[in-house]
């Protein structure tokens, strides 16, 4: 596809903490008040005591943000004006002729972080070794609120404002039909970009499809419909309460997170260890350099209150409209939401590939890196180009 730039005030973008927000970020850890422990042991009341305490320690002492930051700039970062936002983005452009633009979406607790072990993978698949054709231009924003992308000042910047604010990136861009995929919120973005009635997305893929189950099938449930509706059932009694929370009074709870960073952390990386395929801690999946990466991106930007948003503004008020263009799914065994295919054949009307995995869970890029390279591969070659 032809790529003409149609944006005239993009900027480069460098990550670049400075030296008085790292000594901020030190000296708050060295002083944190840390409440009583847990009186179990394990995770059921919440994240352990001792844990938090373990990541603190090495966040203050050993943890070199320097060294991380170099590696986040090793690709290409810009921000630019959508929808009357400032919006940051990785615009990552493959060597390969043919290569398709790939628009890639994350969600909460995650961001552009979860991308870095397969973006380089999607551009250059022959350097990795892969096959050219299946080269990707890859371009990952940050959400609205989150990361390095600007605040929203006023309220309704729900899934379908930011899934109309991409389709306009992507045009800016000068891509006039593109393909996308994301997970968690990126899926739900994902989702309501691929039922714009404009043509400009030809295909998408989700890691977490958006559909709820089929009322008409519960006399007839699969093993793998008893499955997620399990998952769903202990999502609701015992794994929701931060949803709740942030989609009813995301201002009350940032203020301890936006002033403690052992708080900071705490929120989010309970969600890594009960949304990853572990056996016990995160750090069976990832590292703890790569958790307080992702960490960092929330804590830099002081967007506890702004990523939390994207709950008020959008559960109970999204309407996902039905999906006609080619979709592809992948469900990982530890996602929060496994739907069935005939669930999902409610609203995805041309579903082109869907697989059920072995392993692995809701930050599939982060956690699966060669597992979701391949299934993002074998879906988009169901996915015709355009003439």
């Amino acid at each position: 596809m032809p790529y003409v730039a149609a944006m005239s005030d993009i900027e480069a973008f460098t990550i670049a903490a400075t030296d008085e927000q790292l000594g901020d970020l030190k000296a708050r850890l060295q002083n944190t008040r840390w409440p009583e422990a847990e009186l179990v042991d394990d995770w059921s009341q919440g994240i352990p005591l001792a844990y938090v305490r373990k990541v603190c320690e090495y966040w203050a002492n050993d943890y070199d943000w320097r060294e991380r930051e170099a590696l986040l700039n090793r690709f290409d970062h810009f921000r630019t004006e959508v929808n009357g936002l400032g919006i940051h983005f990785i615009h990552q452009r493959s060597p390969h002729e043919n290569a398709r633009p790939l628009l890639i979406t994350h969600g909460w607790p995650g961001s552009i972080v979860e991308f870095q072990k397969v973006i380089e993978p999607l551009v250059d698949p022959v350097a990795h070794g892969g096959d050219a054709a299946d080269a990707f231009h890859v371009i990952a924003p940050s959400l609205p609120g989150f990361g390095f992308s600007d605040k929203p000042a006023e309220t309704g910047w729900g899934v379908e404002k930011i899934a109309a604010t991409w389709d306009q990136l992507m045009g800016a861009l000068g891509y006039a039909s593109y393909l996308a995929q994301g997970g968690d919120w990126g899926s739900a973005v994902t989702g309501a970009i691929g039922a714009l009635e404009n043509g400009s997305c030809i295909g998408i893929h989700l890691n977490m499809p958006w559909v709820g189950p089929d009322p008409a099938t519960m006399d007839d449930l699969t093993d793998e419909e008893k499955d997620g509706l399990a998952a769903l059932k202990f999502y609701q009694d015992w794994d929701s309460g931060y949803s709740k929370q942030q989609a009813t009074r995301p201002q009350t709870v940032s203020y301890a997170l936006a002033d403690s960073p052992s708080g900071q952390a705490a929120w989010i990386l309970e969600k890594f260890y009960a949304w990853t395929d572990n056996d016990g801690s995160p750090e069976d999946v990832l590292t703890r350099d790569e958790l307080l990466d992702n960490v960092m991106l929330y804590w830099l930007t002081e967007s506890a209150a702004s990523s939390a948003r994207i709950y008020w503004e959008s559960f109970g008020k999204t309407r996902p409209g039905d999906v006609d263009i080619p979709m592809g799914a992948s469900i990982f065994p530890k996602e929060i939401m496994r739907p069935s295919r005939r669930w999902a054949e409610k609203r995805f009307k041309n579903i082109v590939h869907w697989n059920r995995l072995d392993k692995g869970g809701h930050f599939a890029a982060f956690e699966q890196p060669e597992l979701y390279l391949n299934e993002i591969r074998t879906w988009a070659r169901q996915v015709p180009r355009p003439a």
